[in-house]
């Protein structure tokens, strides 16, 4: 009860811990070294609550695959250019912004997805099929909506899926596989692990994007809430006009609204200038802290039915 309770509160820890982190951002900063032993530690205990056969189910799913990628690609380049028209960002804030839709979702979607009590494996699936597919789909939808040529590293991106989501999931499923039944009270404790880890990410990704955050305009966060905001609610809402399951829906939305907006920054640094990765810097505090509020109230929803 006391666990159930305090992991239901994780938007308000998340909130909390981002503004402790901004006021006093060294302690967290001085942890970036802790964020992917922090994000592979939640992807073990989310390997421990799948089996082969929620991959083997998603496999036999290709229509959602093929939907979540096609919506992952199609809405939020277009939905980040035509914020930035609507609100008159300039070429250098529209190019980072469209270089934040066009890349592959992040790997902290399925930590929000596996909180949201959404579907993890199909999560999982998806982050990896965007992430293959950026290698030809970033550089053409960035050309595309910003004029611009971006070639994408492709092995360094797959290695850190692999290291940061595979090979913990996979490691928590053999541990489920042939020790599940003494396993039962850390399978218990570790949703709570893992709001303490995400709290904890976000607090850090505060504390590193400090002075960034301090000089963005309101045009600019505007834009990113606006850009993060299409894709949840189209995400959700056009699976579900297409009669797909609540889990399904809740899965689809969390991979379409969350970006690896970390790529977005180092693409639109290397490529761009360091004004177009404000919008990935500031995606990647806002996109963790809203996913964090959306998943603990359809965490309070689904107690409440």
């Amino acid at each position: 009860m006391l666990i159930a309770r305090a992991t239901s509160l994780f938007p308000v820890w998340a909130v909390l811990f981002s503004v402790f982190a901004y006021a006093v951002p060294g302690p967290f900063a001085a942890l970036k070294p802790a964020i992917v032993p922090l994000l592979g530690l939640v992807m073990l205990g989310m390997g421990m609550t799948l089996t082969w056969g929620n991959f083997s189910k998603v496999l036999r799913r290709p229509g959602t695959i093929l939907l979540g990628t096609l919506l992952q690609y199609a809405i939020m380049p277009l939905a980040a250019w035509l914020i930035a028209r609507a609100l008159g960002l300039p070429p250098m804030l529209m190019a980072g912004l469209v270089l934040v839709g066009s890349c592959p979702g992040g790997t902290a979607s399925n930590v929000i997805c596996y909180l949201a009590r959404g579907d993890v494996a199909l999560s999982i699936t998806l982050t990896t099929i965007s992430t293959l597919l950026a290698v030809v789909a970033t550089p053409l939808l960035t050309l595309l909506y910003a004029g611009a040529k971006v070639p994408v590293p492709a092995e360094p991106m797959l290695l850190s899926i692999a290291k940061i989501v595979l090979v913990p999931v996979l490691a928590g499923m053999a541990a489920n596989h042939f020790f599940g039944r003494k396993l039962g009270a850390v399978k218990h404790a570790f949703p709570l692990i893992s709001v303490a880890a995400i709290v904890l990410i976000i607090a850090i990704i505060v504390a590193l994007n400090h002075d960034t955050l301090g000089t963005m305009g309101p045009a600019v966060a505007a834009a990113v809430i606006l850009h993060n905001a299409t894709g949840l609610a189209l995400g959700y809402g056009v699976p579900r006009l297409l009669g797909r399951d609540e889990r399904t829906c809740r899965t689809l939305a969390i991979e379409v609204g969350m970006q690896n907006s970390g790529l977005a920054v180092a693409l639109a640094i290397k490529y761009f200038s360091a004004t177009a990765g404000l919008p990935g810097a500031l995606f990647s505090v806002w996109h963790n802290l809203s996913g964090s509020l959306l998943a603990g109230w359809w965490r309070r929803k689904d107690a409440a039915d």
